[in-house]
């Protein structure tokens, strides 16, 4: 019997060995793999720079750069280079909010006004009944408001907040789901009110600093002094130009973190679970499991386009994350987009899984194709299924229908008409409470309009009362605008704009 031991241990042990050099191999070889069908993928999309970030098991299998910092120059993006995290930030914000809920400083059900007691809505019972939770859910009842810092930069946190008064309810309270950025500024309101420092400090001391994030920034003006950065591209007119940052400063816990792959990593194993970090249990497994719990249904037909691939049986929303079922499984994801940036961060969190992917190009949707690319080789061991391939195809065909569309547009257009008043009759002043002031004037025999110093645009006429407008950020491409005449005196009374409707402010 002793023998036996003798020579069974030895056996067993090089057995085990031998399985563990073996699972060693297969998993550096599908990183190959992956690595390798990334950059082909980034290529034929047409993409400038990406940096990914994959970590399983607690253990980061890849944090890795591709392509450049920015076209025309020689500087390569590796896994130390800034990009933008824009929406993905939310995510962030809900764990903010969520230190707080441990700390008992805030309820997920609390009433907002218990914490902002000036804050409104245009629904008198939307502001008394809207709760911490629904700042994060996207169901209170709001319209798009984004025009608010998009249209006027300068609008500082809290004019946007006030601006919320006038905001009409476009359906009922919790009664839908329509993506609304202002009111995770809201919520970044509460955790400053209930934390005594800002949002920005907040983020940095609290969550970055214990995560060990030294390249995390909360926006874009704290990001400045970071030398390896990337710059943002659009392709405009079938040609991939560099374009001016655009800052979300303004609704920073909305969207304004910048980072990179090897601090996106830690973010990416804190949310797997891992949330306790050198011996300090920095957010309560049950809050991470409160935030990640579906909140709000999310219609099919909201969701995402790559829903036709993916085929999922529900889709949701939980506190800062897109969710649906993939291959059995439960997905938590949120993507980021600004004008010439695109992030994405995808969770498997039964399988221990999650990737993030940055990029340097206006809606680089090669995002969703590695992102599901990586699920299959990593948490399912299939490496089958050509995403990029088939992603290409679906939105190379939802732009082909952009085109026919504006094209139909196109058709609807009357010619041969002329405006109806001589054009100097047409400037002055348009303003709203809720959308702010425009200005329309003459300028070298053109009606000019100007929104902000950022925004304005020159105005063509297009057919009757409507001109097109041409903005000075070519990337923003054209919309109409259409001034509405006063049916008895004849003059102008206001113009309506991305339906927006101003009125002329009477001299």
């Amino acid at each position: 019997m002793k023998n036996l031991l003798f020579f069974t241990r030895p056996i067993f042990l090089t057995v085990l060995l031998s399985a563990a050099i073996f699972a060693q191999t297969s998993q550096q070889n599908n990183i190959d793999a992956f690595d390798k069908y990334a950059e082909a993928a980034r290529v034929t999309w047409n993409v400038p720079g990406m940096s990914i970030a994959i970590v399983q098991d607690g253990k980061v299998l890849l944090s890795k750069g591709y392509g450049l910092r920015e076209l025309g120059k020689t500087d390569k993006v590796d896994a130390s280079t800034l990009f933008g995290a824009m929406s993905t930030t939310k995510a962030m914000t809900a764990v903010a909010m969520g230190i707080l809920v441990d700390e008992g400083k805030v309820g997920w059900d609390d009433k907002v006004l218990k914490h902002l007691p000036d804050f409104r809505v245009a629904d008198p019972y939307v502001t008394n009944e809207l709760k911490v939770r629904d700042l994060f859910t996207h169901n209170a009842g709001l319209g798009n408001a984004d025009f608010l810092w998009a249209w006027t930069p300068e609008l500082s946190t809290a004019e946007i907040a006030r601006k919320m008064q006038y905001a009409p309810q476009a359906y009922s309270l919790r009664g839908g789901f329509t993506y609304q950025n202002v009111m995770y500024l809201v919520a970044g309101l509460v955790i400053e009110k209930a934390s005594g420092m800002t949002w920005e400090r907040f983020m940095t001391e609290r969550v970055f600093g214990p995560l060990g994030m030294k390249s995390t920034f909360p926006n874009l003006a704290s990001s400045r002094t970071y030398a390896n950065r990337s710059s943002a591209h659009y392709e405009i007119e079938k040609k991939v130009e560099v374009i001016p940052e655009m800052a979300a400063d303004s609704i920073a816990a909305a969207g304004a973190v910048w980072s990179t792959s090897d601090d996106i990593a830690k973010w990416i194993n804190f949310v797997l679970g891992n949330t306790t970090v050198n011996g300090k249990e920095i957010l309560k497994q049950a809050t991470l499991a409160e935030m990640m719990k579906p909140q709000a249904i999310i219609p099919i037909g909201q969701f995402y386009p790559t829903t036709r691939l993916t085929k999922p049986h529900w889709t949701t929303y939980g506190l800062g994350w897109f969710q649906h079922d993939y291959r059995g499984e439960m997905v938590n994801f949120h993507t980021g987009s600004l004008a010439g940036r695109t992030a994405i961060i995808g969770l498997i969190p039964d399988k221990k899984f999650g990737i993030y992917i940055f990029g340097n190009i206006d809606h680089a949707e090669v995002r969703h194709a590695l992102m599901y690319k990586a699920f299959d080789m990593f948490a399912f061991k299939d490496n089958a299924r050509d995403w990029s391939t088939e992603a290409k195809a679906l939105y190379d065909g939802i732009a082909s229908a952009g085109e026919k569309q504006e094209e139909a547009i196109n058709t609807m257009r009357t010619m041969g008409t002329k405006p109806t008043l001589p054009l100097d009759a047409y400037s002055g002043t348009y303003s709203d409470p809720f959308y702010g002031s425009m200005d329309v004037s003459v300028v070298n025999g053109k009606l000019h309009l100007r929104i902000s110093n950022d925004l304005s645009g020159s105005l063509d006429h297009w057919h009757n009362e409507t001109f097109q407008v041409a903005w000075n950020k070519r990337w923003w491409g054209k919309d109409l605008l259409a001034f509405q005449l006063n049916p008895i005196r004849g003059t102008v009374d206001s113009l309506t704009i991305s339906g927006a409707v101003l009125k002329r402010v009477q001299k």
